[in-house]
């Protein structure tokens, strides 16, 4: 079986067992949801970079112990740690966690088409500036669902595990998102398609 499609348990079980490759194709594989993570509540590189570091520091210090608990799967465990690093870097600098984006890294930036036109891209940036404001307009627990489980891919059972709330309560939060961006874009007439 070839490395790459080997089932992250059981690469967290060579790992253990002293096979450090193991540990380097589990960080290549979910490095970029685990660090699109931590740079969408922080913004800030280089703390993002620290962050990150951090989390699979902790990992490994995790794994090495042999206290890692093989019933969860190993990327809702490791968003877990980002996520309680992430509230404690906020609670060190007494500041609560701003959305806020910048032109190297934007949620919206998934956002593609095969072929665009210069009207095509004014039209799909005037949509992500129009969508941007109508997400920060949401209260904070609606919105960071959203965002979870529309940008960073995640499930609900992963966005449950995250968040400490139940599978329902995610799914709510998400509903009522939902409703409020479309009240909000019936109110104001605003025209999301191309």
């Amino acid at each position: 079986m070839a490395i790459v499609n080997t089932p992250d348990a059981l690469l967290v079980k060579n790992y253990v067992s002293g096979d450090e490759t193991a540990l380097s194709v589990l960080i290549e594989r979910h490095q970029s949801k685990i660090y699109g993570f931590i740079y969408s509540k922080i913004s800030d590189r280089d703390v993002s970079d620290d962050i990150f570091q951090d989390t699979f520091i902790k990992v490994i210090k995790t794994l090495k112990s042999n206290s890692y608990n093989e019933e969860g799967k190993f990327l809702p465990w490791v968003m877990r740690i980002a996520h309680n690093l992430v509230v404690d870097h906020y609670r060190r600098n007494k500041k609560m966690p701003m959305f806020r984006e910048t032109e190297e890294f934007s949620i919206f930036s998934i956002m593609t088409d095969n072929s665009p036109t210069i009207e095509k891209q004014l039209i799909t940036e005037q949509v992500e500036s129009d969508l941007k404001r109508l997400i920060e307009e949401l209260p904070d627990d609606q919105k960071q669902v959203l965002v979870m489980r529309m940008y960073q891919d995640l499930s609900f059972k992963e966005i449950a595990d995250l968040t400490g709330v139940s599978i329902n309560t995610a799914l709510g939060r998400m509903r009522y998102a939902l409703m409020n961006l479309r009240k909000v874009i019936e109110k104001n007439n605003i025209i999301l398609t191309n």
